[in-house]
Formats: C-alpha cells, structure tokens, sequence
C-alpha cells in the first residue's frame, strides 16, 4: 500500500569535499557522544549493525553538509540541533557551521500512471558479483538493462525499509549515463556512476539507494522537464 513518507533535509553552510561525508557523519556522531540515537549511527546497543534502510543519511549538497532524516528520524535532529555545538572536527581540520536551509517534505510514494523523471548521482550499482557480469556484457543496451534491474532492486530494498508494499510493477528506465568512476571507501575502489532516469515510482528528494546510501551515494532527485507541467 501507498504511505506519505516525511523527510527533513538541513543544510548547513560548512563546505565540505565528497571524500569528507564519512567524516562528516563521524563528528556528528562523536559530537552527540552516549547521547546519539541508534538512528545517528545504525549500531544496536550490542555493536551490532542495524541492517535495514538508514533514516539518517549524511551528504554533500551543493558543496555543503547536510543530513537528511526520514520518517522517525525527523524528530530526532532536534537532538543534533540543540546539543551539538558550533564546531564540528571534520578529520583533521576543526569546522564552524550554521544551518542554511531546513526543507520539510512529505510525498505519497507509490506506483503511477504516469513516468517521472529523476537523476541519480554516485550511485553504486555493482558488487564483486554483478560486476564481472556488467564488464563481460558487450551491448549498451544489455548493460543498460542489468543497470535497470538492479536500481530496480534498490528501490525495491527502500520500499521495504520504509515499509511500503506496493503491488504495482515499479518501472524503471535510464535514459543516460552521463559519468562512470572510481571512487574509494576505506581503500576499497568502487564504480560510482551518475545518471538519469524515469520511474513510475514517487521517490523523495535527496534520498539515497543502494549501497553506502549513508554517506552520500546514490542520491536521487526529481528532475523538472519543461512539459511536465503543461
């Protein structure tokens, strides 16, 4: 069934570099110390981790921190608002911050009639499994296809963290691949990729999939045409 999902982005005015988030995420965290939700940091009481979709997502937007919370993960960030200070340790250099913005949000996410169109950005799509399988492929289009499966798959994996059933087939097509690369998480190199695509799927704004979601990957956005409104 279809469910209005809440969200809460706050941007802050300190200008981090992408290779920062995980830092970034690291300071909020040791900033909040004992105090820190579950939520902050997806580790359970017992230093297990909490496998399941993260409500609280750190990022790089427009060249600035900021955090994204959703559903009970809004009412939290009041926790870092008021018991943070006005200085975070960034890895080694120490970072003055201030809100800029604060953006609420709330979308029915569900299946439609009709395509939007989104962009995703440092999205992570393949793993020591499907990545031998994507290199071997020789088509465009095969490759597209096993791309589209596997988005597919992590809107799907969303869904389930936020606990939305949907009946209806989610469809998704990538319409560009504007960027592939590497990038590096605790040594380990990755192929990131940007791209753009339609989905009959309402996703919300800034919300990542796949893996390292957390940390500012694969982060979606809603992409205005100009007939969309016509």
């Amino acid at each position: 069934m279809a469910k209005y999902i809440r969200t809460l982005t706050v941007i802050t005015d300190a200008e981090i570099q992408q290779k920062e988030v995980p830092l970034f995420r690291g300071a909020v965290i040791k900033s909040l110390g004992d105090k820190a939700s579950m939520l902050f940091h997806n580790h359970t009481g017992d230093n297990t981790f909490r496998y399941s979709y993260p409500l609280i997502q750190y990022k790089r937007l427009n060249g600035r921190a900021a955090i994204v919370c959703v559903e009970e993960a809004v009412d939290l960030i009041g926790q870092f608002l008021t018991e943070t200070n006005e200085n975070l340790t960034i890895g080694a250099r120490e970072v003055e911050w201030h809100i800029s913005k604060i953006l609420p949000a709330r979308l029915l996410v569900q299946t439609w009639e009709n395509m939007f169109n989104y962009h995703i950005s440092r999205w992570l799509p393949l793993n020591s499994a499907n990545y031998q399988l994507y290199q071997n492929t020789e088509g465009v289009i095969e490759k597209t296809i096993i791309l589209e499966n596997i988005l597919k798959g992590n809107l799907l994996s969303m869904l389930k963290g936020l606990d939305i059933h949907i009946e209806k087939e989610i469809l998704v097509k990538i319409t560009q691949i504007s960027d592939s690369y590497l990038i590096y998480n605790k040594g380990v190199g990755m192929m990131a990729f940007n791209a753009d695509f339609m989905s009959n799927l309402s996703i919300p704004n800034n919300l990542g999939v796949g893996k390292n979601a957390s940390i500012g990957c694969g982060i979606v956005h809603q992409v205005k045409k100009e007939n969309d409104n016509k």
